[in-house]
């Protein structure tokens, strides 16, 4: 193995959108959005498509939660080409839906890329858990037209081309 590898940080950002309501009242208040933090950078998808801010840098503010994924030797240029890549295709802002195309199927994806895990898994299954509900069933006309794009960040590519 080459030690003069470098190796770069991978964080998950994770922002509770409810502010600790989804925990109180109910599962079907969504609440979690994620992104990822790598070269001093946060990364995440919304309804503009692929975007990026310093870390902590939306509206949102700081995380309420940060996981450590780990190291990945990929470097910022081959990232860069990388999202640049997903966002001409898979990650274009029209294509955001709420449960099944979101900030969270983005980070799950490029997290399995950069360091080979997955983000956990109560954000990842909380949308099928939401629709296995009467009360998801009912709202999720009206939820599927949100589209969810932090404001603060810069758009990497997608916009809502068609």
């Amino acid at each position: 193995m080459d030690n003069n590898v470098t190796r770069y940080n991978v964080q998950l950002y994770i922002y509770d959108l409810s502010k600790g309501m989804a925990r109180n009242l109910s599962p079907i208040m969504l609440g979690k959005h994620t992104a990822i933090v790598a070269y001093g950078e946060e990364f995440f998808f919304g309804g503009e498509g692929i975007s990026s801010c310093p870390p902590g840098g939306t509206m949102l503010g700081p995380p309420d939660t940060v996981v450590e994924l780990g190291e990945t030797e990929v470097s910022e240029e081959i990232f860069m080409d990388y999202l640049s890549s997903l966002g001409e295709n898979t990650y274009r802002g029209d294509r955001y839906r709420l449960f099944e195309h979101n900030c969270n199927t983005f980070t799950n994806e490029v997290a399995q890329f950069m360091t080979g895990r997955s983000i956990p898994s109560y954000i990842t299954d909380l949308p099928s858990e939401v629709l296995s509900t009467p009360f998801g069933q009912i709202l999720r006309p009206i939820l599927d037209s949100i589209h969810i794009a932090p404001p603060g960040g810069n758009v990497i590519n997608g916009g809502r081309n068609m």
